[in-house]
């Protein structure tokens, strides 16, 4: 048994009360953690801004062999983007609904990411998270499931959960995001304008750019930064919710303090990571409440720490971590929380 193997055995975290409504851990949070503040909101926009587009200069003026950095640290920095959006899409970033909306609707355009269509199903992901069969964000297949897909899907699964977690965020994006059968109707008129706005500035932006740089310019100022903004995504919204000892439950026994407590993650990346990606990494309180603004994670998650700490999940982000999650934690099951592909096999 390796070393992390060994830690995540050993991992027990208390289940929370039963009596505990999400509404009691809400109230140990200082007042302080709510309040928005415009300068603060604006200032990180500004500086992310700035972010993307030194990462921009960097690939479009440094030699070949340091092109990775760059399309490292702008893919990174476009994280960021997508993170003031997820703040707008929880109204947690400006206090009127309509600036919420046009911030968020810019920051995703350039990661051709409908912003309602994502606000939607996202609010889905935190109304039922580690719900089995609902959560829309890594929920595990019960082996049933799996064993009766056909073998081409059954693949795919099999890739996604193991060792190409880092395209899951792709093709989350596309079979769900585009799809209006996914919407109430009383919400399509919202996901027609985003996802129009993402056709039309696609039809627009990436004919310019093959026009003005050739396909190697597609490739290595959108494509390639745009590949490392999906490895974050998939990275942080896996890590998030999993762990060899979370465990998703039906609806008839999930409780909502203890999907958002106990089965929320907080994960320590890389300083740079964090700062770029305006914290998402400190998920914990964003699932206690997502009206809380990102810059005011940190703060929130101390309090929880004090009041809340013997509930509180937290890992270190490494490759031993994701080869442990990959490795694991494939197929639903009822009292390990999973079961890994190999598990069935014997």
């Amino acid at each position: 048994m390796s070393a992390t193997t060994e830690k995540f055995a050993k991992a027990s975290i208390p289940s929370v009360n039963a009596d505990i409504q999400l509404k009691d851990i809400i109230k140990t949070l200082p007042r302080e953690c709510f309040q928005k503040d415009r300068r603060k909101a604006w200032s990180f926009l500004f500086i992310n801004v700035l972010a993307v587009s030194l990462g921009y200069v960097g690939i479009a003026t440094l030699p070949w062999f340091l092109l990775p950095l760059a399309w490292i640290f702008t893919g990174t920095a476009l994280t960021g983007f997508f993170v003031l959006a997820h703040d707008c899409g929880h109204r947690s970033f400006a206090k009127r609904r309509w600036v919420n909306d046009w911030v968020g609707h810019i920051m995703t355009l350039p990661l051709i990411y409908p912003f309602h269509c994502w606000r939607i199903l996202h609010d889905r992901h935190h109304l039922h998270t580690n719900k089995l069969l609902i959560d829309n964000a890594w929920d595990p297949w019960t082996l049933e499931d799996y064993t009766q897909t056909n073998p081409f899907v059954r693949r795919f699964y099999q890739a996604l959960r193991g060792r190409f977690w880092w395209l899951g965020s792709i093709a989350h994006w596309a079979v769900l995001h585009f799809d209006l059968s996914q919407f109430p109707e009383r919400d399509r008129a919202k996901v027609k304008v985003s996802i129009a706005s993402v056709v039309i500035f696609a039809a627009v932006f990436f004919p310019t750019l093959i026009a003005t740089t050739g396909i190697w310019g597609f490739v290595k100022f959108w494509l390639l930064p745009w590949l490392v903004y999906h490895f974050w995504m998939s990275t942080f919204t896996l890590v998030h919710h999993t762990a060899p000892n979370i465990q998703f439950r039906p609806a008839e026994t999930w409780s909502a303090a203890e999907a958002q407590l106990a089965g929320t993650v907080h994960c320590t990346y890389p300083r740079w990571v964090e700062f770029l990606c305006h914290d998402i990494n400190v998920h914990v309180p964003h699932h206690i409440c997502v009206a809380i603004p990102s810059y005011n994670l940190r703060m929130a998650h101390e309090s929880l720490k004090q009041n809340w700490g013997s509930h509180i999940q937290e890992s270190k982000f490494s490759w031993a971590l994701m080869k442990e999650i990959g490795d694991r934690c494939h197929l639903y099951h009822p009292e390990k929380a999973y079961q890994s592909f190999k598990d069935i096999q014997r």
